[in-house]
């Protein structure tokens, strides 16, 4: 008999300036009913994220949470239809934007990139649930 998988929890944002607060929004949401102790990293990665898909990205923006439970983490993702990838840059005192990326990287536990084939790409990262 066929086994079903379940449905991940996913989020399709126009890329506004109220992307961000709404990501933040639906992963609290989510957070709150697994029942997790502390959404406070995950926000921040979520908001990083979408936000670099807002600056730096293209088209509309899917987020997607879901729980490994293997490991006890949380997997936040962010589609963007944008051909760039995100990069961390040095620590700077000069600079007035461009810490993000290296404050999150500090923050989860892996992150990375993978290709979409109809173009774009899906930026991800793993934190505590």
């Amino acid at each position: 008999m066929p086994v079903s998988a379940p449905e991940i929890p996913t989020l399709i944002l126009e890329p506004t300036d109220r992307a961000p607060s709404l990501a933040r929004a639906f992963l609290a949401e989510q957070f709150r009913i697994w029942g997790a102790e502390s959404d406070f990293v995950a926000r921040v990665v979520v908001c990083e994220l979408v936000t670099n898909a807002l600056l730096h990205g293209a088209g509309t923006i899917i987020v997607r949470v879901f729980p490994d439970a293997r490991e006890g983490l949380a997997v936040i993702e962010v589609w963007d239809q944008g051909p760039g990838l995100p990069v961390v840059q040095p620590e700077s005192a000069d600079l007035t934007s461009g810490r993000g990326l290296l404050l999150m990287s500090e923050m989860v536990r892996a992150w990375g990139t993978r290709p979409i084939t109809e173009g774009g790409k899906i930026v991800w990262a793993t934190c505590a649930l």
